[in-house]
């Protein structure tokens, strides 16, 4: 039994040996950001925030990679930063963590040229859960459990934290030799959901809002009266709160390196 033990792992291990020349590993540092109703520009710096991402990528041919990684980072938005918006004085902040696969194509060989653009897509997994600080300004409050827009008792569902995306995007390689390459990327994330940023259709009844999901939904639903003085009555419902038209994307961009596990084409 201990010789079959140690047969299968050494053929393990010769196997993963053989294969190894084909691994990339990676790291990436960068920004993260979105684009949905409280930050309305498709793509900006302005509220973006650090990230970081690991992964692997498999060569299938000296253009061809299937890849793998994990992001980290964070999105967040706030009207007081959009005049057109500033008086709806709504906010959010979430952490977003993004498992994607897919295909990685070098424009050109990276083994052959020294720059190298790629593009690459596939399939993403993410969490996220969307916060804001209180009216009193004591502490951050999850916004998903109080059902800002009455999900839970008016016919909708609250949305799930944990959704898939689109992801795409592009970058160049320079190639500090075959087994090493600083990469440049941008990448974004089309979702199938307006609720990155807990905003989408319309404000709730808030005779409803309250019986329903209490006093502090209805407070962080609207939040005119917290700057203005002339505005101290909730709106009626069915009044605009966002726009469900438009899905929320997310985004990475920054710097990042990648490691051949070895050159050796002769084991």
């Amino acid at each position: 039994m201990k010789k079959k033990i140690f047969s299968l792992f050494l053929s393990v291990f010769s196997f993963t040996i053989l294969i190894a020349q084909d691994f990339h590993l990676t790291a990436f540092t960068g920004v993260s950001n979105y684009q949905g109703d409280l930050q309305p520009g498709f793509f900006t710096f302005r509220q973006a925030n650090a990230a970081i991402g690991f992964g692997a990528l498999y060569e299938v041919s000296e253009r061809l990679y299937v890849r793998a990684n994990v992001s980290f980072g964070k999105i967040r938005g706030d009207d007081k930063r959009y005049a057109r918006n500033t008086s709806r004085n709504l906010s959010f902040s979430s952490p977003i963590v993004d498992f994607h696969i897919g295909a990685e194509y070098d424009i050109l060989n990276s083994y052959e040229r020294m720059f190298v653009p790629f593009v690459f897509t596939g399939i993403s997994v993410f969490n996220f859960n969307p916060s804001a600080q209180d009216s009193a300004g004591l502490g951050q409050v999850f916004l998903r459990p109080l059902g800002t827009e009455g999900q839970g008792f008016n016919g909708s569902n609250k949305y799930r934290l944990t959704q898939m995306a689109l992801p795409f995007g592009a970058g160049v390689k320079y190639s500090v030799s075959d087994n090493v390459k600083i990469r440049l990327e941008m990448g974004f994330r089309k979702t199938f959901t307006d609720y990155l940023d807990d905003v989408s259709t319309v404000y709730a009844n808030p005779a409803a809002l309250l019986a329903n999901n209490g006093a502090l939904a209805v407070s962080i639903s609207y939040r005119t009266d917290e700057i203005s003085v002339h505005s101290k009555s909730y709106p009626g419902p069915n009044r605009i709160r966002g726009n469900p038209k438009l899905k929320d994307w997310y985004y990475f961009a920054g710097i990042g390196v990648s490691f051949r596990l070895s050159s050796d084409n002769n084991y």
